[in-house]
């Protein structure tokens, strides 16, 4: 009789590992694919500046250090790989910097289509910002999404008993993409 009871609560334990590790592992991929949405979207954004550069660059030729910033600092964010395995609280701040560098270069580029009024009204220049716009929109929200599931992934990892299963096979939690520092500060307009 012990032994039926014995192998019955192995039974019973294995079978809630193996659910329980294949609820890790859902949730882990689901991480895996919010992190690759939110790299897909700065790759966009990479992809779009060198089109928005050269619409610039012809009007505003002499604005050369502002242009030559935003080359840069994309150059810098796309050298910048950071893949799930390899995801750490340092790594990931490193390509956040990488993108925060971008983000300014870009705020800088759009500040100076204010100095050229027939920049402004070009049909090109105001399609990239557009676009731009709408890439910086879906970054946010491939961020949100992807705290989202990081947010799951942890829960699922640290809660007993699946924490013992986490533990056993080496699922540990992820980093959260968090807001810049600078963010914290208002921007400043004037008129």
């Amino acid at each position: 009789m012990k032994k039926i009871i014995l192998v019955a609560i192995a039974a019973i334990f294995s079978m809630t590992s193996c659910s329980t590790y294949n609820g890790m592992v859902t949730k882990e991929e689901a991480v895996r694919t919010a992190w690759s949405n939110v790299e897909t979207q700065y790759q966009r954004r990479a992809d779009l500046i060198p089109n928005l550069v050269s619409t610039v660059k012809g009007y505003a030729s002499h604005e050369e250090s502002t242009l030559k910033a935003v080359v840069d600092a994309r150059a810098k964010a796309t050298s910048v790989n950071l893949s799930l395995d390899d995801l750490s609280p340092e790594k990931l701040a490193e390509y956040q910097q990488a993108q925060s560098a971008v983000t300014s270069a870009l705020g800088r580029l759009i500040a100076v289509s204010e100095s050229y009024p027939e920049l402004k009204a070009n049909q090109n220049f105001l399609e990239l910002q557009a676009q731009l716009e709408g890439t910086e929109n879906r970054i946010t929200v491939a961020r949100k999404e992807f705290n989202d599931a990081t947010q799951a992934y942890n829960v699922a990892v640290r809660k007993f008993p699946a924490n013992l299963v986490a533990m056993i096979f080496g699922f540990d939690t992820k980093p959260y993409f968090e807001a810049d520092a600078a963010a914290a500060t208002a921007p400043k307009v004037e008129f």
